[in-house]
């Protein structure tokens, strides 16, 4: 099945106040990265995605009228020498919230949110391997154990 890739989302969160990422460092690289997504990273990255993702056309519509793809973040990790990223995804009061008429089922829920963050993964690892070309300028203490 064919998915039209959305436009990139602008890049714009603070990456401090996720719950699911710690990042170390200040220089996000937000100008570059918006850069490369726009120049074709996330169409790329997103193509990719769709032809291996286990979305059906009904979920992936959902998640367009929410505007969940406008809702991810990617950031540079200096820490980590990655590009990081924040996936949007569905509350777990979905239901009584009643924000989407053609959301009925937890199958669904579950199924837009791993994709999401299946995408996510997928843009940052394009992002890191092909368009990053800077290096992480964290240096480790030299008292740090050796596992």
């Amino acid at each position: 099945m064919a998915l039209d890739a959305p436009d990139p989302p602008e890049l714009e969160g603070d990456p401090d106040e996720y719950e699911d990422v710690t990042v170390q460092g200040t220089d996000y690289h937000r100008d570059d990265l918006q850069e490369f997504l726009e120049a074709g990273a996330w169409e790329e990255a997103f193509e990719s995605w769709a032809a291996e993702t286990d979305l059906d056309r009904e979920a992936f519509d959902v998640a367009v009228d929410l505007g969940l793809f406008d809702e991810f973040d990617f950031f540079w990790d200096d820490f980590a020498d990655r590009v990081g990223y924040h996936a949007p995804g569905l509350p777990e009061n979905w239901r009584e919230r009643d924000i989407h008429p053609d959301l009925n089922s937890w199958e669904t829920v579950s199924a837009i949110n791993a994709s999401l963050a299946e995408l996510g993964a997928a843009v940052s690892n394009l992002l890191k391997d092909e368009y990053v070309d800077w290096e992480a300028e964290y240096d480790a203490p030299d008292d740090l154990p050796d596992f």
